[in-house]
């Protein structure tokens, strides 16, 4: 176990130490959110309505947290995609060291990334007129859930990373990433789409994490109806746990066979 945590920590450091060189890439991470907070807060949220009442801008934000956790999932893929075409994969492979520690160190560094967008996207949200309102054990549990469907869908990526060698698949989990994001509760409430639609975006995953924020922040536009939005905050932890299941043994099992 000391091995395997030791040689996951140099990882993460290398991971992190790339980062640090193409800040570019954080820019853009970060930049993407924080125009889609721009857009939606002063462009078209003049148009929103949220159930309830309540300010748009305070509903905006916990989607748009939200949305920039799943933004994750094919920037992981991009970075295991481009180890594996280079090399550096197999050449970790051929060395003495704990096997785990390539997938845990990519996991650790994406994790780092996301708390440091959150940060950034937290300015903005305040800088917009958003704010928690529930008690601070509240906003940091709303937090951790949305850390926690981040490292949910980092192991999705690292697996489909693994899988491909085909860097159009990249493109593609680009694209599905917005359908993914837009057929959800995180820009408009779902009682506002067609009730077959409305059912599909409210078992969402993602809907679960956003609501499940909403509550928890205290901010507007969190009440539904059925059974999966009156219990959000269960589910905003068990779609992630589902996905966990899945693909952290896929992941292991893809990374043992590279080569075969």
């Amino acid at each position: 176990m000391r091995w395997a945590l030791e040689d996951g920590w140099t990882l993460t450091g290398r991971y992190l130490a790339q980062l640090a060189r193409r800040p570019a890439r954080l820019a853009t991470v970060v930049a993407f959110p924080i125009l889609m907070v721009l857009i939606f807060a002063y462009l078209l949220g003049g148009g929103m309505t949220v159930p309830g009442g309540g300010s748009y801008r305070e509903f905006l934000m916990p989607g748009m947290f939200a949305m920039t956790m799943a933004f994750g999932l094919s920037g992981t893929m991009i970075a295991v995609l481009d180890d594996a075409t280079k090399g550096v994969t197999d050449r970790f492979r051929s060395l003495p060291m704990a096997p785990s520690a390539v997938l845990t160190g990519r996991v650790a560094a994406d994790l780092v990334n996301a708390v440091l967008a959150l940060a950034v996207l937290l300015g903005c949200g305040f800088a917009v007129g958003w704010q928690p309102h529930g008690s601070l054990a509240e906003t940091f549990a709303a937090f951790g859930l949305l850390l926690l469907l981040r490292t949910a869908l980092v192991w999705a990526g690292v697996y489909l990373g693994l899988l491909t060698t085909d860097p159009a698949m990249v493109t593609l989990a680009q694209t599905l990433e917005f359908p993914f994001g837009f057929l959800s509760s995180a820009f408009v409430a779902t009682a506002t789409m067609p009730v077959w639609l409305g059912t599909v975006a409210e078992w969402n995953p993602l809907s679960s994490t956003v609501t499940a924020a909403r509550v928890l922040f205290g901010n507007p536009g969190a009440a539904g109806t059925s059974w999966v939005s009156t219990h959000a905050v269960l589910m905003a932890v068990a779609w992630p746990l589902v996905l966990l299941a899945v693909f952290v043994p896929l992941s292991v099992r893809r990374y043992g066979r590279l080569g075969n």
